[in-house]
């Protein structure tokens, strides 16, 4: 009974569920890339969005927590939803089938660089010299590792609309944080949020899916249901459940710190996995952009 006690409060230890959770999630980008293999990428978002909703709600009915959710509520999810689980999703999803997921992991990391530009857009909020400096240097970034893919723009290279794709992906997913600022002041609980979240994002998923042309199914083999359910449980649910407990055991503004280590694991596995081989633009890339993300986590 004290060696159960003691495993279970190892496995509780901050360092313990920072790794968990930036390992289940960075290898989230290298599975996605087995998703898309064989078919187009809204249905497998359709369908991960949906499963993830249902038990997420389903769980938060069984624990008691499922409040009635009003009209201005609805409005507010459903614009997170649509942006951070649904057009994110898909963008991450296309760009993980033309791209290595490390480098596709890499770009998303930017989302908080979008999420700057969009509260001064739109909110008019003033951004601090540390956010303006993570700007600069995410973006910069991002200039020396797509430049070399540059030469292939008049052709619309595979690479190339890999980087717009997983850009798309950083902007909705930037976008979706925004409103989710607003969301948090909805007395929603997280869990109910996110299965919200989730099932919004399944619509809109399920609604690209039907207005597609030129849509391919993708085909259902013991391989591609192992990697679903690897998204639904693992690198979603189980997922947000460690980063929740690691917000409850150091803060969130040190919680959030797991984003930057997110495509440093996504990176290594793609190298491991993808035979993608990176050179020295790409370290040097990659440098400034988890430089630039610390700095706006910091600001």
């Amino acid at each position: 009974m004290m060696m159960s006690d003691t495993a279970a409060g190892s496995f509780e230890h901050p360092t313990v569920l920072f790794a968990a959770t930036a390992l289940f999630w960075g290898s989230g980008a290298l599975v996605t890339a087995t998703q898309v293999a064989t078919g187009s990428p809204e249905p497998s978002v359709a369908l991960r969005m949906l499963l993830l909703g249902v038990l997420a709600l389903g769980i938060a009915w069984c624990r008691g927590s499922f409040p009635a959710i009003s009209g201005p509520q609805i409005k507010w999810l459903a614009a997170q939803g649509v942006a951070m689980f649904g057009l994110a999703f898909i963008a991450f999803y296309h760009a993980t089938s033309l791209i290595p997921s490390g480098l596709a992991a890499l770009v998303l990391s930017t989302s908080g660089v979008f999420a700057a530009v969009l509260a001064r857009i739109f909110r008019n909020v003033r951004l601090p010299l540390r956010t303006l400096l993570g700007l600069g240097l995410g973006m910069t970034g991002l200039a020396v590792i797509i430049t070399p893919q540059l030469e292939g723009w008049g052709n619309m290279s595979d690479a190339v609309a890999g980087f717009a794709w997983a850009a798309l992906a950083a902007l909705g997913t930037g976008a979706g944080a925004l409103i989710s600022e607003h969301t948090a002041q909805l007395d929603v609980p997280p869990l109910v949020q996110t299965g919200w979240g989730a099932v919004f994002g399944g619509m809109f998923a399920l609604a690209a899916t039907l207005l597609r042309p030129g849509l391919v199914l993708p085909e259902v083999t013991p391989s591609y249901v192992a990697g679903l359910a690897y998204m639904v449980f693992v690198a979603s649910f189980l997922c947000f459940a460690l980063f929740l407990k690691l917000i409850g055991k150091v803060g969130a503004a040190n919680a959030s710190y797991v984003m930057t280590l997110v495509p440093v694991v996504a990176l290594t596995l793609s190298a491991l996995f993808e035979g993608y081989v990176p050179d020295t633009q790409t370290f040097v890339g990659a440098a400034a952009i988890l430089a630039g993300n610390l700095l706006i986590l910091r600001a």
